[in-house]
């Protein structure tokens, strides 16, 4: 089956799925992106594969979005399945979806939507049209088959290479202490302000390691007293090559968000082999995580409750080892050969 995928950029965890689809006999994949990086991209440039093009085009900003506008789409007609994986309001993917793929056979791949409202219903509306939509999660695909009846909804969350995370050695801690793992921009959407209030409650065996964009952080943690900002380390940025060492310095992974469509981070914990505190808020929580087994969800902003999660671990430094190997034996089922075999799964249902 030819399948085309058009997408925003090379993103690393992207590129891991594709690897595996484009391996796989039955498909002969073609994926074209929208540009080559992001203004603030954090990723590096890495040689594009032979299936991988970038799109000549340009962009431009309206508010927090950025538009963009491409030239030399794919041909859907050489395709037996078109995938847009782009922004709603992307002018490439509604030009696509609203006169190129009427009649054909295609799909939107995306993370949960935001509130409903009129200029969002316009700019989903052919999605009613779709063959399916490939929802980046069960809570995303809850919320895509109860707005789209009528549309097949399958559940193909991210699935990245969490080998390094495997293989990465277990750094060594200091007796008796819990260090706290967050990793992301360091900026109030991912509710950085909220676990450091939390972390302000814990016990002095507490310690938070940050690893990530610098963003808000400064005036975050200018709040805090000298006493607790000498149990924060910042780590800064790291490449996604490096990131399996500092997840192994970690005994617990935290992801407060006040939203994040998916959050790859927590596929990255767990294979790590951490316990992972999140919001219910991560979407990734609602597929990766089960209360009591491998970590805690909480409700998004409640302070109290993220810090009575955390100080459980600092009460009892054996529950980490405990949950964290439940963390590492979900995690194998977490590869891109099995993301794979779900895209796989999904385009010969709606292919035939």
């Amino acid at each position: 089956m030819k399948v085309a995928f058009v997408s925003v950029l090379p993103s690393p965890y992207q590129r891991d799925l594709f690897a595996a689809l484009a391996a796989r006999p039955e498909i002969d994949l073609s994926v074209f992106y929208m540009e080559r990086a992001a203004p603030d991209s954090p990723w590096p440039e890495k040689p594009l594969a032979t299936y991988e093009q970038i799109m000549p085009g340009f962009w431009f900003g309206l508010g927090k979005a950025r538009i963009h506008m491409n030239r030399g789409l794919p041909r859907v007609a050489d395709y037996d399945v078109t995938v847009i994986n782009t922004l709603t309001v992307s002018i490439t993917g509604q030009w696509l979806m609203r006169t190129k793929l009427r009649g054909r056979k295609w799909m939107f791949f995306g993370e949960k939507l935001g509130p409903r409202s009129r200029k969002q219903d316009f700019l989903t509306a052919p999605l009613k049209r779709a063959s399916g939509i490939a929802a980046i999660g069960s809570w995303a695909e809850r919320d895509y088959a109860a707005r789209f009846p009528g549309v097949p909804v399958f559940n193909i969350p991210y699935h990245c290479d969490l080998q390094p995370f495997f293989d990465a050695p277990r750094a060594r801690r200091e007796p008796g202490t819990v260090t706290f793992l967050f990793c992301g921009q360091m900026i109030t959407r991912k509710g950085l302000d909220h676990l450091l209030a939390a972390f302000a409650k814990l016990p002095d065996n507490a310690r938070l390691l940050l690893v990530g964009r610098e963003a808000e952080l400064p005036q975050l943690l200018a709040a805090l007293p000298e006493a607790l900002r000498s149990r924060v380390k910042y780590a800064g940025f790291q490449a996604p090559e490096s990131l399996a060492s500092f997840f192994a310095q970690a005994d617990v992974f935290v992801l407060p968000s006040r939203y994040d469509g998916w959050g790859v981070v927590v596929n990255q914990a767990i294979g790590a082999g951490l316990p992972v505190i999140c919001s219910d808020q991560v979407g990734a929580g609602h597929d990766l995580i089960t209360n009591g087994e491998n970590g805690w969800i909480f409700k998004a902003g409640d302070v109290d409750s993220l810090a009575g999660k955390m100080q459980r671990f600092t009460q009892d430094t054996s529950l980490a080892e405990s949950m964290g190997t439940a963390s590492r034996k979900r995690a194998t089922d977490w590869t891109p050969a099995r993301g794979a075999e779900r895209w796989v799964a999904a385009i010969k249902s709606i292919a035939t």
